[in-house]
């Protein structure tokens, strides 16, 4: 399977929707699709590592897929806002180690 950056996921996000999906939906809309899908997500999760059992309608459910329908859902945001999603994680990255240099060494909790 071919490794992709976030760019070109952005790029290839872009070109399916416009050949194969027709159009975006309004950002808005596509806020909440995100929230469902972050929900769905969260359902799995809960059930595979917290203490709720799985019902009938969460079998044949993959972690993995969850995952890919969120990150689908950001891209598609990203590239309706004019966002470069490879260069808010770079930014994002600095920003936390720069503000979380000591901060997490220093916690204890985390000891």
């Amino acid at each position: 399977m071919q490794e992709l950056s976030l760019t070109e996921a952005q790029q290839k996000v872009d070109e399916w929707i416009k050949t194969i999906g027709v159009r975006y939906f309004e950002p808005l809309t596509n806020l909440g699709i995100l929230m469902e899908e972050t929900g769905e997500l969260a359902r799995l999760m809960v059930r595979k590592y917290g203490e709720q059992s799985f019902k009938e309608s969460d079998k044949g459910k993959e972690l993995a897929d969850e995952m890919a329908d969120v990150l689908w859902v950001l891209m598609c945001l990203a590239n309706q806002t004019g966002v470069n999603l490879n260069e808010a994680l770079q930014k994002n990255f600095e920003k936390k180690t720069n503000r979380d240099k000591q901060r997490h060494q220093d916690n204890e909790k985390l000891m």
